[in-house]
């Protein structure tokens, strides 16, 4: 009121006091006075499009209903919608000066100070709140949105998930926290990727726990803390999260490559078998058709008896070993190719090899010898090993005769060894193939031992060329 207004009111006092008298003439006075001198209240602004559609307003608890502070708490809120942030600032401290109790007001003082865009102030304004109500859902939402906008994802993932943990309904803090999920898990996955090609390890393993602990059904996150864990020589656990991975991802190849990758590397070669096979069925292709079949390999390998398994390694080979090898890696070339007269062989049955002795025998590849002994423990030559490659070789021809016209066409010349001796049609034909090679200076070494590297690459390049794999 003006100060020309409270001057009349004062004078009309005078001229009132003069004609009342006792009581009622105070009464009188002290209802001019204050409905004349007192400030008029304003009016709450309605609002129909609210300036901060995004913030939750209090409820206010049924025992401060209809109470000052509540009707405080409505202006106040009508006011901050409309963009006037002073005098809602001034109604909700009103409230909380008429009743320190009502914490509404904290909450809206709190969404106040997120409006001027004080973050910190709104979330001590939040935090004052849920100290006591830890799950009013108006501050644990206005918390979410403070930290929000100052940047700290992962802190307003969790406010937001605890809204939820109150109230399972309320959809906008299930829409933020579907997008935060996403957000957050990106940030991390990208800090674990930062991390681990930077060679921090143990960072980057760390991210991605914590990735998978915000989103446990993800299938590429247990793969690539796999990749890390293999990087670390850690091959259970990264064995154990890429079965995961597996599980979640029926359609997961890589995860499966990789389980069997380790499991051969621990020499499961069963193990290895089957994970390649689920990955074959899944997506084929010749890398994982070559896998298996090399486990296939390795399988029967396996099973097979110690001295052949160490014939690669041996310096020198024997007869019994050049047996087995042509008898397990070239067994089709012996099949029909049998002698007419029954084989007899008189120093075998005490040998590993005595099968395969038998069955290349039997073929006429490497025959006894005249008083029916074979000798498996006699060493063998290069002229053997020609001796025999030669006979593999004939039956190559007879399949593939295109290569023996090749092999008639080249004449190697050896510098020790002349076209008459007995040994020089087999060397011939065999370093004609490319089965064996020659010594330096144009020598084939006729009598110089075979060593288990040089039978086994005989025997792989004669394999090559039947094609038979």
């Amino acid at each position: 009121m003006n100060s020309v207004a409270c001057e009349w009111w004062q004078s009309h006092e005078r001229r009132v006091r003069g004609k009342l008298s006792g009581v009622r003439k105070c009464a009188v006075m002290l209802a001019l006075l204050t409905s004349a001198c007192a400030p008029a209240m304003v009016p709450a602004p309605v609002v129909t499009t609210p300036k901060f559609p995004d913030f939750v307003q209090p409820v206010v608890p049924e025992a401060f209903a209809n109470s000052a502070a509540a009707i405080n708490e409505r202006r106040g809120w009508a006011f901050l919608q409309s963009g006037d942030t002073k005098t809602a600032e001034h109604e909700f401290n009103a409230a909380l000066k008429n009743d320190p109790r009502f914490y509404p007001a904290e909450v809206s003082l709190g969404y106040l100070e997120l409006a001027r865009k004080d973050t910190k102030a709104a979330i001590a304004r939040f935090d004052k709140v849920l100290t006591k109500e830890s799950g009013e859902v108006s501050a644990l939402f206005g918390r979410g949105q403070a930290l929000l906008a100052a940047n700290e994802d992962p802190e307003a993932l969790v406010a937001f998930e605890q809204v939820l943990a109150v109230d399972p309904s309320h959809a906008e803090a299930r829409r933020r926290v579907d997008v935060l999920k996403f957000r957050v898990l990106e940030q991390q996955i990208a800090h674990a990727r930062d991390a681990a090609k930077a060679g921090r390890l143990d960072e980057a393993e760390q991210a991605y726990t914590s990735a998978i602990a915000g989103q446990p059904d993800s299938p590429f996150l247990y793969r690539e803390l796999a990749a890390i864990e293999r990087q670390r020589d850690e091959s259970d656990r990264a064995l154990e999260h890429l079965r995961k991975a597996a599980e979640l991802d029926p359609t997961d190849v890589r995860s499966r490559v990789q389980i069997g990758e380790i499991l051969e590397h621990q020499n499961d070669l069963e193990g290895a078998e089957r994970a390649y096979t689920e990955a074959a069925r899944l997506e084929p292709n010749a890398d994982l058709e070559k896998r298996i079949d090399d486990l296939h390999a390795r399988m029967a390998l396996a099973k097979l008896p110690a001295e052949y398994r160490a014939i690669d390694e041996a310096p020198q080979i024997t007869r019994g070993d050049l047996a087995a090898l042509i008898g397990i890696r070239l067994g089709r070339l012996l099949q029909g190719g049998t002698s007419g007269d029954a084989v007899v062989i008189t120093d075998v049955r005490s040998s590993w090899a005595e099968n395969w002795i038998m069955a290349v025998a039997r073929a006429g590849v490497m025959e006894p010898f005249a008083n029916h002994a074979f000798q498996p423990k006699s060493v063998v030559r290069r002229a053997d090993l020609a001796e025999a490659m030669a006979k593999l070789l004939t039956r190559v021809a007879a399949e593939r005769p295109s290569l023996a016209k090749s092999w008639a066409a080249s004449t190697p010349h050896f510098s020790d060894l002349a076209p008459g001796h007995l040994a020089y049609p087999a060397a011939s034909m065999a370093v004609a193939a490319g089965v064996m090679p020659l010594a330096p200076g144009d020598a084939f070494q006729p009598s110089r031992s075979i060593t288990g590297a040089e039978a086994v690459d005989a025997v792989t390049k004669l394999e090559s060329l039947a094609d038979v794999k």
